[in-house]
């Protein structure tokens, strides 16, 4: 029986590789595999998915121009701010009256501010955080993540958003990369590169605030998590300027639209095991009230970002 679930499983898996499959598609029945059977590699499929979005990320890049891509990016920067440091102390005051305990208010906080996972991966210790704390506001950011992964393409198209108003409104208002990646690859291309860039350039700001975070904890520790592979998702966004535009080299662009087009494919790969990693006994862990904090935070930043997508973008 657990061979056959594995088999199972590893043939889900090896078909997100087929591009008819959509992120969608691919999350859906990862999650659906997690409630029926569990996921017989939890584990190796965190890893996995961990290491595989930041490499399909960066081969995203191989598909974008840095001039045009970093004028995107720019445009929403002040905005970036204001709502990073709106989400923050919304954050820790919606926590503080519902009684969420003060670090696990903050971790939700700059997950729902920044990048979901890789934020909290950041911020956790140099809190000092429980691993039950972590647990809890990872799986928080999970279980919304998923959801935005539905809700937010119909959405879009309710509203009437261009590819360009859809891509910032999925970066601000969706935590993690991986679910703005997904979301806005099943919108279009334009709302796919411009959501990237603009979600890898919030993501910058985990930095300044690990450096907050120790004057807020009065926490002198060295550890921190930066996320390096944002450095090489610009530096693929170069290469590919530079070798299409520049140097002309021959057959760059059809190598350039494979590498874009594996990565995406790469990319549906990630989200269903992010899905099968999903189940039950993560629901009970996160528990009502931080779950409620985090759905107010995310109804907060979604709508001010519509606002400002509506108004500028």
């Amino acid at each position: 029986m657990e061979k056959g679930k594995k088999i199972f499983f590893l043939i889900l898996a090896a078909s997100c590789l087929i591009p008819v499959v959509s992120p969608a598609i691919a999350l859906f029945t990862g999650i659906i595999f997690a409630f029926v059977f569990k996921n017989p590699f939890e584990k190796q499929s965190g890893l996995i998915s961990k290491k595989l979005l930041q490499y399909s990320v960066i081969g995203l890049g191989f598909g974008m121009n840095l001039f045009e891509s970093l004028k995107a990016g720019s445009e929403g920067m002040l905005f970036t701010i204001l709502s990073v440091s709106l989400t923050m102390a919304l954050g820790m005051l919606f926590g503080f009256l519902l009684k969420v305990p003060k670090t696990t208010s903050y971790l939700l906080s700059s997950g729902t501010a920044i990048c979901g996972g890789s934020a909290i991966a950041a911020i956790a210790p140099v809190t000092s955080a429980k691993q039950s704390e972590i647990t809890v506001a990872l799986g928080t950011i999970f279980i919304l993540n998923a959801i935005a992964l539905f809700i937010f393409p119909p959405i879009g198209k309710l509203l009437e958003l261009t590819e360009q108003q859809f891509g910032y409104f999925a970066a601000i208002a969706i935590h993690d990369t991986s679910s703005v990646v997904g979301a806005t690859s099943i919108y279009g291309n334009s709302a796919l590169e411009i959501a990237t860039l603009v979600k890898l350039t919030r993501a910058l700001w985990i930095i300044p605030l690990v450096l907050l975070t120790r004057l807020f904890f009065k926490n002198k520790s060295n550890k921190n998590f930066i996320p390096y592979f944002i450095f090489f998702f610009i530096l693929a966004m170069l290469l590919n300027t530079l070798f299409s535009s520049y140097l002309q080299i021959p057959y760059w662009k059809e190598i350039a639209f494979g590498i874009k087009s594996v990565s995406k494919q790469c990319l549906t790969l990630t989200l269903f095991l992010i899905g099968a990693n999903l189940n039950p006994t993560m629901l009970k862990q996160v528990g009502i009230k931080p779950l409620l904090l985090g759905i107010l935070l995310w109804i907060v930043i979604a709508a001010t970002s519509l606002v400002f997508v509506r108004s500028f973008a």
